[in-house]
């Protein structure tokens, strides 16, 4: 397929190309394939071709860009016009850090083929080049960032032919999960704030975009910008979404229309009416839920409705991040392919929605960025302009942890296989990364990201991020042993550099089961003016050497007891971050420490889970203290209300509480334990997942203050019951109660 762009640079303005196409005879079959550089929409005689939206999606666009594939036969056997409308999206407008527009080039361009098969197994085919007209755009302006403008009255300008593009990609078919449209929420209020500004609540923290359904006059303009949180006082507040403008601005044609964005998302619960012809209807808005479409697996209720409110709000930060790439945040001028925030939630996200396609493709895109020297860089795809993001532990790691937690959810040993490589140079890029052979001491890492054992604004915690990056280490590379098992490959090499990590670990960091520090220069390896004490006397600290099995078996009842007081010490609070919360729950449990962590799940004062359910959240937040106690909010630098990381709790009400986990001999849920942890503080619960075999569930209750037990075993599925005191039995397909 030809590249084409247009004559002229129109900036932020989007245009289409056009062509009208005839046959030589009727074909049986129109098939027609497209992509862009930059966002695209395919119309037949001026319709929208598929439920689709946000097309190509975002891939790694210097390695490859995807090509989308529609059936066209209804709509073009007896020819027609053809147009590709493009906008800016993530390859042309501006995104990452710095805000540097032209990322990949410094215009939209398109690539299209359509082909008419016919009966006598010939076929003719049209492809995009300089006899297609370009032709500018009633979207006025476009950008992933800072939103959209459309003119209903704007008549389109012939900029002449298109021009071929200077620059190609790339292309491979559809890898990953269409992006579509899913709820469609109505407004729940419309309000005068103190300040008077006329604001529109949804009632629920999403991405996608608001639509309108309105007639009105010609030349009327409806224009909003968009928030995720109401301040103390009650107005408008959207300090966080830093320069994002996320904006939307209609000018009415006259005509009865509905009207909703075409290159472009927000992340929002808020909409702030700017303007609008005379009193506002709220019935003309609605908000529309866009993310990628992944087919819900998960199910959860219990009965406390505070945790209810927890698991609603993990799955709405699920499908608010999942919107192509996982991303950290769907609001500010981010929206980036953190891999930390991935991996750490990864095994949550396999249980609530089917994405081993969608991890498939990012994870496709997180190898062809590994560096030959196998480093990961923080985000994928990559986003900034000639660098990257820090090659951090506990990120990097991602390209690790996602490939097994993939393998163990869908059982797919061939993607395992393909991300091997990927593996393997990871784990070799570390071994070889610094000064001691068997820990990982250097570098410049993000830590145990936003915990809250170090003071107010220290991203990277007080967990050591030397201590952080070599546990990691430890357990890559067991992961590397695991998955070449697996595959038949021969890891005895990994097998013997585990051993010495595992050791040289205990040295430096384990003394009589007291964390310690013996021999290491603690170098600054802040960014900020004033770094943290050094300290390895951490709740993470404790919780990465019982999780990943980095202590003797001697030593785990005296660092579980450790772990235990620091959290009591803490007035029963965590004070964990992005690396130490995920586990620190399972830490506690695995050492007998079961109560204690319902304890900490149930806290509802700061800083805990449900503390901000008690403050309204409908999504999880990225801090603790998103919004503080007395109402005012974290600095505006850094401050998602829709950001899924914590959101991993999920994996432990799961995998303990429930007591459903695979096995690690019997992935994709062909053999699991079912060893609930109940707790009569829920009173009832119930989880199930959707497996490739069926659906699993586990539920138990308290009846006369005693547990009842209820499991549903798919075909195809062993399941081991262990209950509190052992175990009862191992089953197959079927209903089984105990009690």
């Amino acid at each position: 397929m030809n590249w084409i762009k247009s004559p002229q640079d129109t900036g932020e303005q989007a245009v289409y190309f056009q062509k009208e196409l005839t046959w030589s005879r009727k074909p049986i079959r129109v098939e027609a394939k497209v992509t862009a550089m930059g966002v695209y929409n395919l119309l037949v005689n001026g319709k929208k071709i598929g439920k689709q939206v946000l097309t190509p999606g975002w891939t790694s666009y210097i390695n490859r860009v995807q090509v989308q594939t529609y059936d066209v036969t209804a709509e073009l056997a007896a020819g027609g016009s053809v147009a590709v409308e493009v906008g800016q999206g993530w390859g042309v407008g501006t995104i990452g850090y710095g805000h540097t527009p032209h990322f990949n080039d410094t215009q939209v361009s398109t690539a299209a083929a359509i082909t008419a098969y016919f009966a006598d197994d010939t076929a003719e085919t049209v492809e995009t080049g300089t006899d297609w007209d370009c032709y500018t755009h009633p979207v006025l302006s476009t950008d992933i960032y800072n939103g959209e403008t459309w003119d209903g009255t704007y008549q389109p300008v012939l900029l002449g032919k298109a021009t071929v593009s200077d620059k190609t990609f790339h292309t491979v078919p559809q890898v990953g999960e269409w992006i579509t449209t899913h709820e469609r929420l109505r407004p729940v209020a419309l309000f005068t704030a103190p300040n008077g500004e006329r604001i529109i609540d949804f009632g629920q923290n999403m991405t996608g975009w608001v639509e309108l359904h309105i007639k009105g006059q010609r030349g009327d303009v409806i224009a909003f910008d968009h928030a995720e949180v109401i301040d103390k006082d009650g107005n408008f507040y959207r300090g966080n979404y830093r320069t994002a403008k996320a904006y939307a601005r209609f000018v009415l044609s006259g005509e009865e229309e509905t009207l909703a964005p075409h290159f472009t998302f927000y992340g929002f619960r808020y909409i702030r009416v700017l303007e609008y012809p005379g009193e506002i209807d709220p019935a003309v808005f609605t908000a529309v839920v866009v993310h990628s479409d992944l087919k819900r697996t998960g199910d959860f209720h219990c009965g406390h409705p505070l945790i209810n409110q927890l698991y609603h709000n993990v799955i709405w930060g699920q499908k608010s991040n999942y919107l192509d790439v996982p991303t950290d945040c769907p609001q500010r001028d981010e929206r980036l392919g953190w891999t930390g925030d991935a991996q750490v939630f990864c095994r949550t996200a396999a249980i609530n929605f089917d994405v081993e396609k969608f991890f498939a493709k990012w994870l496709g895109d997180m190898a062809l960025e590994q560096l030959e020297s196998g480093e990961i860089y923080g985000i994928v795809p990559n986003a900034i302009q000639d660098g990257h993001t820090r090659c951090s532990a506990a990120w990097g790691d991602a390209a690790c942890i996602c490939p097994w937690e993939i393998y163990l959810a869908y059982g797919n040993q061939e993607l395992l296989r393909t991300h091997f490589p990927m593996m393997k140079k990871w784990v070799d890029y570390i071994h070889g990364a610094g000064k001691e052979e068997y820990l990982w001491l250097d570098g410049v890492h993000y830590g145990d990201w936003l915990a809250m054992d170090a003071g107010y604004g220290v991203c990277e915690g007080a967990t050591p991020t030397h201590l952080i990056a070599s546990a990691f280490f430890a357990y890559s590379c067991k992961l590397v042993v695991k998955a070449g098992r697996v595959l038949g490959e021969d890891v005895r090499a990994y097998e013997a550099l585990y051993e010495k990590i595992v050791s040289k670990f205990r040295e430096c960091y384990i003394e009589n089961g007291a964390p310690t520090v013996k021999g290491i220069a603690l170098e600054n390896e802040y960014p900020q003016k004033k770094p943290p004490v050094i300290t390895p006397d951490t709740q993470t600290a404790r919780v990465l050497m019982l999780h990943f099995g980095l202590c003797t078996e001697e030593d785990r009842p005296v660092l579980a007891k450790q772990l235990a007081e620091l959290v009591l010490e803490n007035g029963t609070h965590l004070t964990t971050g992005f690396v130490g919360t995920p586990y620190l729950l399972h830490a506690l449990a695995e050492n007998g420490y079961e109560k204690l962590a319902y304890d900490l799940l149930l806290q509802e004062t700061f800083p805990s889970w449900l503390f901000s359910v008690k403050q309204g959240a409908t999504t999880m937040w990225e801090h603790w203290d998103g919004v503080k106690e007395d109402g005012t909010f974290w600095k505006d630098s850094m401050n998602s209300y829709n950001h899924y990381a914590y959101g991993a709790v999920y994996d432990w009400i799961f995998g303990v509480a429930a007591g459903i986990k695979v096995a690690e001999d019997g992935p994709g849920y062909e053999k699991v334990t079912i060893a609930p942890v109940p707790d009569e503080r829920l009173g009832h619960l119930t989880a199930s997942v959707e497996t490739r075999r069926g659906r699993l569930l586990s539920h138990w209750e308290y009846r006369e203050g005693r547990p009842l037990y209820r499991f549903e075993i798919p075909a195809g599925t062993t399941a081991k019951i262990v209950l509190p005191g052992g175990t009862i039995e191992t089953v197959t397909e079927g209903v089984y109660m105990y009690g």
